[in-house]
């Protein structure tokens, strides 16, 4: 089962050559390492963020905003590019002292709001706007269960068996088959809550939905670590079913080009700062 041995040390040492697509940002301590103040635009919310799929659900919840008519949730986007080391910005630092994206300033009130992590973003914007999340009562109990189980698992998901199967510098069976189990065993749970409601909190279609689908759903429609083959998700044909569903959405569609400096030229918009915007894209 294993390739090689290792005796961890008594006191671990950082080992800066540790390989990895990663290697060059990852480090063992936090705070900023060079000073850099943030862009400001014209709205009142000011989100910093990338493409990856935690930024994802945060620009998918604007742009369902937006398309259900709450105007007041027009948002400026900037990039923040992890692999350039932008989250480790003075200003970023500021607003997120755990340098991940994404982060958003909230300009509507009396002073401004620092709010990170994607799952607390998403709760502050649906409380704000009262929408995408039921106001009291066991069904906003159930959304709050499912967007809390994907910050749970998803670091399973993307540390653990994107990060072996994907990015290590080695290929190792363990890892890759100790979370490949556990993807599977999440996938299988999303698969047997499916098959009895169209989305996975019920019959609305929710901030839960937004939080899990750019994980497992864009994993299943095969845009995460070219992995689809290897775990098999055509098998989970209810999870397929409504991963494409959400894909169709005009705003889930825009929302997956904010922020976005990789992958095919008519899905970069690296910068959004107004609906206009949409019409320059790949141009």
């Amino acid at each position: 089962m294993s390739d090689t041995a290792y005796t961890p040390p008594k006191v671990w040492v950082w080992d800066q050559a540790n390989g990895g697509e990663f290697a060059s940002i990852n480090r063992p301590v936090a705070g900023a390492t060079r000073e850099k103040d943030l862009p400001v635009g014209e709205h009142p919310f000011q989100l910093h963020s990338m493409a990856t799929p935690n930024g994802v659900k945060v620009t998918v919840l604007f742009e369902e905003l937006l398309e259900a008519g709450f105007t007041d949730a027009e948002y400026d986007a900037w990039l923040i590019s992890i692999s350039d080391g932008d989250q480790f910005g003075s200003g970023f630092v500021d607003v997120n002292p755990n340098s991940k994206i994404p982060a958003l300033i909230d300009n509507t009130g009396d002073a401004p709001v620092h709010v990170f992590e994607s799952a607390s973003i998403l709760f502050h914007l649906a409380e704000k706007f009262g929408a995408f999340l039921p106001k009291d009562g066991p069904a906003r109990t159930e959304v709050m269960n499912w967007v809390f189980w994907q910050m749970g698992s998803a670091p399973y998901l993307g540390g653990g068996f994107g990060h072996f199967y994907a990015y290590a510098p080695e290929k190792f069976e363990y890892p890759i088959d100790r979370f490949t189990m556990e993807t599977k065993r999440q996938l299988d749970v999303l698969d047997r809550e499916l098959a009895k409601k169209p989305y996975i909190a019920g019959d609305d279609y929710t901030i839960a939905d937004m939080a899990i689908w750019p994980w497992y759903g864009q994993l299943v429609l095969g845009r995460l670590y070219s992995a689809a083959e290897f775990l098999d998700v055509a098998s989970y044909e209810n999870v397929v079913r409504w991963a494409k569903e959400i894909d169709e959405r005009p705003a889930v569609k825009r929302g997956r080009m904010v922020n976005r400096s990789f992958g095919d030229a008519d899905m970069q918009m690296p910068e959004r700062h107004s609906s206009a915007d949409f019409d320059r894209v790949g141009k």
